[in-house]
């Protein structure tokens, strides 16, 4: 073999390794496996109960799994922990998925539980100082987040064992908690400021706080890059925009045609936002007038498009994976294009289902291979 032909080869081969490192990014729970293995995969809604505080005539008490395929016919009942004191069921404070144990994680007001997804049984149930709060898992399902009930501090949680690596001290109210795609930090909302505050997964430190917005955090969500945060806030009928890379606030938007009214939980006028997948549109909750209201996502700031009627006051709102159907906490599966009600949750007896406490899981088996979120996140990764 020549100099120069030698000299050409190594030019391509560095090339190669070049476009190979360029196209890499970090693996999440959402594409572990290959799209052909999740299309081939049965698909369930997993509805974690009672999800509307703790009252049992949304649903009972335990996991309620629906088959998306089949018009989201309720199949089973799963028993669940989750009691307090005087043995009646407990609220429902979150619930999600980790695909490495192959479990789903449920937290109500006193402790945090793991169910193995093959077996349906708990693993372990464990209480953790202040109580527990709506939980979030990292990307490759190992670690916890975990809030405490609207005190102090975020435990950090091996998902294998329970046990506590660290703790992170906000003083804000610890509350609701959302792991970014890419699995380098975490957010975390707490119901005494007016900030989302950041933090970085490899030192679990607070890093950064975006804002402020016109009150305190409610529920929110980002979108897939990590570059935008769209929240509640206490007061306010609609959201606000932040950009979560300069940390400042963006745009304040409120709803047209509606007025806010006494609501029946959660104290604040919109309790509920979520993105479609595609990151086009902005769902959000309105209690009082029984609403979901849609905003065009597509210009800045977002403008309201449609308003569509619901069975009872919506406090959440998320997304199938594909983005067909979104979730409300009311317990209607709509379709995201037509905008139109497909079916209604209903539990073994009829009655209707409501939870705020929902997550998609496909399955090869008995194993999960793809899970959605708790949260309605944007899946545009830029």
């Amino acid at each position: 073999m020549n100099s120069k032909y030698r000299t050409s080869l190594s030019v391509v081969l560095l090339g190669i390794i070049f476009v190979v490192a360029a196209s890499w990014s970090p693996v999440t729970q959402r594409t572990t496996l290959p799209s052909k293995a999740s299309a081939k995969a049965s698909q369930y809604l997993y509805v974690a109960v009672p999800g509307i505080r703790d009252y049992l005539e949304y649903g009972g008490h335990g996991i309620l799994v629906y088959d998306k395929g089949d018009n989201y016919r309720l199949v089973k009942r799963i028993p669940t922990g989750g009691l307090k004191a005087d043995g009646t069921p407990s609220n429902v404070k979150g619930v999600a998925v980790s695909l490495a144990t192959n479990s789903i994680y449920i937290t109500t007001l006193e402790a945090l539980q793991r169910i193995d997804l093959a077996t349906e049984n708990v693993v372990w149930e464990k209480k953790y100082e202040g109580g527990c709060d709506r939980l979030a898992i990292s990307p490759d399902g190992k670690i916890i987040y975990l809030p405490t009930l609207e005190k102090e501090h975020w435990n950090v949680v091996d998902a294998e064992t329970g046990d506590v690596i660290k703790q992170i001290t906000t003083n804000s109210g610890a509350h609701n908690t959302l792991y970014g795609p890419d699995g380098t930090k975490v957010y975390l909302a707490g119901l005494r400021t007016p900030t989302l505050g950041v933090a970085d997964t490899r030192t679990h430190a607070m890093i950064k706080q975006v804002g402020p917005f016109a009150n305190s955090v409610r529920p929110f969500t980002i979108n897939g890059s990590q570059t935008r945060c769209y929240v509640n806030v206490n007061e306010l009928l609609g959201f606000e925009i932040g950009d979560m890379t300069t940390g400042s606030k963006l745009y304040h938007v409120e709803v047209q045609g509606f007025q806010k009214g006494p609501v029946k939980r959660h104290g604040c006028p919109s309790h509920g936002i979520g993105l479609t997948p595609d990151e086009k549109e902005v769902w959000l909750c309105d209690a009082f007038n029984q609403r979901l209201h849609i905003f065009d996502n597509t210009v800045m700031p977002p403008k309201q498009v449609a308003s569509l009627e619901v069975r009872d006051q919506p406090g959440w709102i998320t997304f199938s994976l594909d983005g067909k159907h979104a979730y409300p906490s009311t317990g209607e599966i709509i379709d995201v294009k037509t905008r139109k009600t497909l079916t209604t949750l209903k539990d073994e007896k009829g009655n209707p289902v409501m939870s705020e406490k929902v997550v998609e899981i496909h399955f090869d088996g008995k194993k999960a291979v793809e899970t959605g979120n708790q949260f309605g996140v944007g899946r545009v990764l830029r």
